[in-house]
């Protein structure tokens, strides 16, 4: 079953295949409370007793920690608590080990030193945000300052700083062999020597604040049932969820966490720092605590979009043909992973752009700075490099004096080409957004240009070959730092060939860290494939539900061809929907296991 007939049957009574939405006077669903003014934000829940916590925080790049005295905070008006890293129980992580995907590097507060500016290293919670800030500047740490690194380039020098010792050679570690990520994919050299031109760029793009009106920010209560319920405007909940569990080390079963409407977000409410912080405050008081960032610290210690620096060398033909691309490229991750590895795998898998190239090599580097850690915005892991495409596509059209969107019609992928990864294109369409665009522009093409089509001329022998494919080892882990790999770029001499038509290596899914996150179709009742029973009369006799087999082909292997996996899932009765409260905006709301500290909604 293919991925659009999987959501088609998931989502049949949601969608309508008639596609005729777009310019239609369509009413978005949660339009209405936005414009009456009473869509509620977590920060609209009320609750008696609320506390207010604020984070003291480094005012340096790097620096050690020498001592921290919160002895006079502590004696401060309005204080309840200050807390430091041994409140919390488990103080390092990362936010993919949910997926089991990379190392913990990241504690929640800073103990033995600070990577970046803004950093925390103490909490205070007080009666007021007033009370809050004056005792964190009450709070005095000794630092050490260190010597830092904020060039992506200057930290993969031997003598560079390390920033995190968890990854001692300031990059990420790929598939525990290389401090980059590579692609293979032909032999960029030979066909460089044989190119017409050979076109070289380079393009820095700068960290970008996602800038939400709503800044950061979660309130955390205990509720009547050993549990703490979080309302928070993080875009990712169950990732929140099972992050905070990991940190506070409590069962996810312990969390309830309430979502909703987020006041702005384009990727940067999915780092999960915000809401085991304030459940943290609420666990060491037993009160409500609210926990948000001003706008400064938005600025500061929100995580940006990372900059990337990409340099591009292009080989092509006097007609316009590209044989050959090569990348070379630099993600500024910031002090910690994050998900910035995430977004670097998924960046090579787009490269070498929409376009059909049989010659591709790319080194793609995760380096840590001590800068603030990066993070998601719109287009995580494509957007920069495909600025930097686009950009040398307008060059070589320059070079070659071409018009630049016949350039982009001539070496668009069509349906059947084989991509750079060893998969087949296909669902192609960047010649007919081509001629859109040139259309609504009134950007002059050619007849011939014009009567081109996706659908045609792809999947032809010579574009559906996998070529003989150079290969090296350089870049593995602990060389750059002892000095014995000088460049960056793709070497120019491998060591080693792949026979032509060798695919890729199967991978599989990575298993949930916490069983209890386990996402298990007998318990929750969802349909999982195509051969659902359908829902019966109430009052009916159902018969059990036949298993569902549904057949998922991985990505192929060098050394084999891929054989299908097939899983058997049983498919549970459907769970009734729970009511919805018949006044949502009403004070003195309790139900059962609620937390005894809300008083309601804020009215608007």
């Amino acid at each position: 079953m293919s991925s659009i007939e999987f959501r088609k049957d998931l989502f049949a009574n949601e969608r309508d295949d008639t596609l005729k939405e777009i310019g239609q006077p369509t009413i978005r669903q949660d339009i209405l409370g936005h414009v009456t003014g009473r869509t509620p934000y977590y920060d609209d829940r009320l609750f008696d007793g609320l506390l207010h916590m604020r984070a003291v925080r480094s005012p340096h790049h790097h620096a050690q920690i020498r001592s921290i005295d919160t002895s006079a905070a502590e004696r401060m008006p309005g204080v309840r608590r200050v807390a430091t890293a041994k409140d919390v129980p488990v103080n390092l992580n990362t936010l993919l080990s949910l997926i089991n995907f990379g190392r913990d590097d990241e504690p929640l507060c800073a103990h033995d030193k600070v990577r970046y500016m803004g950093e925390a290293v103490a909490w205070v919670i007080a009666d007021t945000e007033r009370h809050a800030r004056d005792a964190c500047a009450a709070v005095r740490v000794d630092y050490g300052v260190l010597p830092h690194v904020l060039d992506v380039e200057d930290a993969l020098k031997p003598d560079a700083p390390i920033v995190n010792q968890v990854y001692p050679g300031n990059t990420f570690e790929f598939h525990d062999k290389y401090d980059h990520q590579k692609l293979r994919f032909g032999d960029v050299n030979a066909a460089f020597a044989r190119a017409d031109h050979v076109i070289e760029a380079e393009y820095q793009m700068s960290p970008i604040e996602q800038a939400p009106i709503e800044t950061c920010g979660a309130i955390a209560a205990p509720e009547i049932n050993d549990r703490f319920v979080c309302f928070t405007n993080t875009q990712a909940l169950f990732f929140s969820l099972g992050t905070t569990a990991k940190i506070l080390d409590i069962a996810s079963s312990r969390l309830h966490f309430i979502g909703g409407t987020a006041g702005g977000g384009f990727g940067g409410k999915v780092d999960s720092i915000v809401e085991p912080t304030a459940v943290l405050g609420a666990m060491l008081t037993g009160r409500p605590v609210r926990f948000a960032w001003d706008r400064y610290e938005e600025m500061q210690v929100g995580a940006p979009r990372g900059a990337e620096r990409w340099r591009l060398k292009d080989g092509v033909m006097r007609d316009g043909t590209i044989i050959a691309r090569e990348f070379t490229g630099f993600f500024d991750n910031g002090a910690y992973m994050r998900l910035s590895p995430y977004a670097i795998l998924k960046c090579v898998g787009h490269l070498p752009g929409p376009y059909t190239i049989p010659n591709v090599a790319a080194n793609v580097f995760c380096c840590i700075t001590n800068r603030t850690p990066a993070t998601a915005m719109r287009g995580f892991g494509v957007t920069a490099v495909d600025f930097a495409i686009e950009c040398q596509m307008d060059r070589i059209a320059e070079v070659v004096k071409m018009n630049p969107i016949e350039l982009r019609i001539l070496n668009a992928y069509r349906d059947g080409d084989m991509k750079a990864h060893r998969r087949k294109a296909k669902n192609t369409a960047l010649i007919e957004c081509c001629q859109v665009a040139a259309g609504k522009g009134k950007w002059p093409i050619s007849s011939e240009a014009a009567a081109q089509s996706s659908l045609i001329g792809g999947g032809t022998p010579e574009r559906v070959a996998i070529p003989e494919t150079v290969i090296d080892n350089e870049g593995r882990l602990g060389e750059r730092r002892a000095g014995k790999t000088a460049s960056a770029s793709p070497p120019t001499r491998g060591a080693g060939r792949v026979a032509a038509g060798t695919h890729g290596e199967a991978k599989v899914a990575a298993p949930v860290q916490n069983p209890d996150m386990q996402i298990d179709a007998d318990r929750i009742g969802h349909k999982m494939g195509a051969n659902v029973v359908a829902a019966q009369p109430p009052g009916s006799a159902r018969a059990p539900a036949a298993p569902i087999v549904r057949t998922v082909t991985p990505p192929p292997t060098y050394a084999e061809e891929p054989s299908p996996i097939v899983t058997t899932t049983k498919v549970a009765p459907p769970v009734s929907p729970a009511s919805a409260p018949s006044e949502p905006f009403s004070r003195g709301v309790r139900r059962p296991g609620s937390s005894p500290f809300t008083s309601g909604i804020r009215r608007r």
